[in-house]
């Protein structure tokens, strides 16, 4: 027992005024967390990327999914055997994988274009549309659920879990075409479709080096009229969206911040005499935002996911819009290569959500 005592105590003090030793290991949790977590972006893309291919094979080699009752046999074999579809399955898949590692995702079938191309041109736009509705997320979730937590129980509170309820129970292409209805066509405030008008989509053709992202685009050319236009577009579609996470970040905020209005450090300021606003406002709202930080890795799938229905209704030209249309003319390939960078972008979002959530909260990495 003396033993055991003495050891405690030269662990707990240090005379040299080095870290305890408690604190090191801490440290060294963090480094193998965070590089466990980067290695397992390899297997999920990997993984992601198998199922796909072999799920995209269950109909047969891509060319005849996509061209087969429209050209005649025998041409309709040249080209599977030009393409190389006519060897086994196997090897087909260890030379797509090949090919990725190489940076070449194909060409797709429909329309003759590098789906290197097709991921750069598009895959800018998704992203726009994605971060504009975490915006929207952050702005409706995020005030409502420490309004609902503060009115807990009481009326306020039953109306805004019902309208979280419907935020994401309501099918994001339902959402998108009322929102059209009242904003677009009964009111006339907002534009219907597209990313930009056309006067605006013809400045961005002739600019050098687009980005692809309208917003910065619109900032780059110094037209307050275009950044202005470009803004009235992602309106409607972002709300659509975003409201879709906006209600999961309500509830996880209004149950968070009850939970911690109930903890002892919190009932101990309140006997002091700090209002309940304050204990809100101080005590209650950061640790609230640590599980809606380790959740947004898991929305932006379903962000993504969301996007093909709200590109395709808005007629936003992004990934989520070019998927649907190649999905309509069976082009594999294409749906392959954007399926992959897809969880490239699932991947490797959510493991810098991994490194913010750490950063925070120690708790995570054990």
């Amino acid at each position: 027992m003396t033993t055991t005592t003495t050891e405690l105590t030269a662990g707990s003090t240090d005379p040299t005024g080095d870290a305890p030793a408690e604190r090191t290991r801490s440290g060294g949790g963090l480094g193998s967390y965070l590089l466990i977590r980067f290695l397992l972006i390899f297997p999920t893309i990997f993984i992601l990327v198998t199922a796909v291919f072999f799920l995209m094979r269950t109909t047969g080699d891509p060319i005849t999914a996509a061209l087969g009752g429209r050209l005649p046999a025998d041409q309709l074999a040249e080209r599977i055997r030009a393409a190389g579809y006519d060897r086994p399955l196997i090897s087909q898949y260890f030379s797509y994988l090949g090919d990725i590692a190489h940076g070449d995702f194909g060409t797709t079938l429909s329309d003759r274009r590098p789906v290197l191309d097709v991921l750069k041109t598009f895959g800018a736009a998704t992203l726009e549309l994605v971060f504009y509705a975490l915006i929207v997320a952050f702005i409706v979730g995020i005030p409502l659920g420490l309004l609902a937590a503060y009115f807990r129980d009481k009326y306020p509170d039953a109306v805004l879990r019902v309208f979280a309820i419907l935020c994401y129970a309501t099918p994001v292409f339902f959402a998108g075409l009322v929102l059209k209805l009242v904003f677009s066509v009964w009111l006339d405030w907002l534009p219907v479709a597209g990313r930009a008008s056309t006067g605006t989509e013809i400045q961005f053709a002739t600019m050098d080096n687009p980005t692809n992202i309208y917003l910065l685009d619109a900032i780059r050319l110094g037209d307050p009229e275009a950044v202005k236009d470009v803004l009235q577009h992602a309106v409607l579609p972002a709300i659509a969206l975003g409201l879709l996470t906006a209600g999961i970040f309500l509830r996880l905020v209004r149950t968070n911040v009850i939970g911690t209005l109930g903890s002892g450090y919190v009932e101990a300021a309140r006997s002091r005499g700090v209002s309940e606003s304050r204990l809100l406002r101080k005590h209650a709202y950061r640790p609230a935002l640590i599980p809606i930080i380790t959740v947004i890795g898991l929305q932006i799938a379903v962000l993504l996911g969301g996007a093909v229905l709200t590109e395709t209704t808005f007629e936003w030209k992004g990934l989520g819009f070019q998927l649907f249309q190649y999905l309509s003319a069976r082009d594999f390939v294409a749906v392959q290569g954007i399926v992959a960078l897809l969880a490239v972008i699932v991947a490797v979002t959510n493991f810098i959500v991994d490194i913010i959530a750490a950063l925070i909260d120690p708790r995570v990495r054990y």
